[in-house]
């Protein structure tokens, strides 16, 4: 009882952090919480409690903000992420930990550098469905789901708060059909379960002290925080990997 209790209060300071980021840029939970939670806990217990505590979170965000949703958007990246979460399932029951952290880094930082040299893909309807895809994939096997969608997201000429209220939505839908899936397979583990305690703890403390920055930020500033936010998230899960 002690390991699973010095766990969750560790992930509740690391989700304190991850919150922050969540608020201030509209996603970035997974990518803050999950490099720091692998130092501690199997890669995998830190994926899926994660992908729980993502299900509850970005619930409760999209639901205080839906009224600058973009629906049909939600709607449709939600949906098509359905195809890629078997692959994703796949790739976490055949990898091996230290491939999966390695994973997790290159994908990200694979990310970073299309954001960083202002990569726009198209924003329509078959682009959307692609990104839909890729995020499911990436939400099961790192629960990272973020990347595509910002990269098609960040192209469309939403304000930030649109921006923001709409991956919530799709967070949410995204993650709770997850959480689903890691049940059926048996993957969620007393390990995961304090994991997403703490997360429940953690990030409503971060989500307040984010959102005060974030009606104070500009928008130029917005996507600064945007990129700083990956390119740590992606230095560290490599880092993991590569000393682990």
């Amino acid at each position: 009882m002690e390991p699973l209790f010095a766990s969750a209060a560790i992930s509740a300071a690391i989700f304190v952090l991850a919150g922050t980021a969540q608020a201030v840029s509209g996603f970035g939970l997974a990518l803050a919480a999950v490099p720091l939670l692998s130092f501690t806990v199997e890669t995998e217990a830190a994926v899926v409690g994660t992908v729980m505590v993502m299900t509850a979170i970005t619930g409760m965000a999209w639901w205080r903000e839906r009224a600058h949703t973009e629906a049909a958007v939600a709607r449709r990246l939600s949906l098509t992420a359905i195809a890629g979460m078997p692959v994703g399932l796949a790739v976490i029951v055949v990898l091996p930990e230290r491939s999966l952290t390695l994973l997790i880094g290159i994908v990200v930082l694979v990310l970073v550098a299309a954001l960083a040299c202002k990569v726009r893909l198209p924003t329509g309807v078959p682009t959307q469905r692609v990104a839909g895809v890729a995020s499911g994939a990436l939400l099961t096997s790192t629960s990272m789901n973020g990347p595509p969608l910002v990269l098609v997201l960040h192209g469309s000429g939403m304000s930030p708060r649109c921006f923001r209220a709409t991956l919530q939505a799709v967070f949410c839908v995204q993650a709770a059909l997850g959480v689903v899936g890691f049940a059926v397979l048996g993957h969620i583990s007393s390990l995961a379960a304090a994991v997403a305690v703490g997360g429940c703890t953690g990030v409503p403390l971060g989500w307040a002290a984010g959102d005060r920055l974030f009606h104070r930020i500009a928008p130029a500033t917005f996507r600064v925080v945007v990129l700083v936010g990956l390119a740590v998230s992606a230095l560290m899960s490599l880092r993991s990997a590569l000393l682990g």
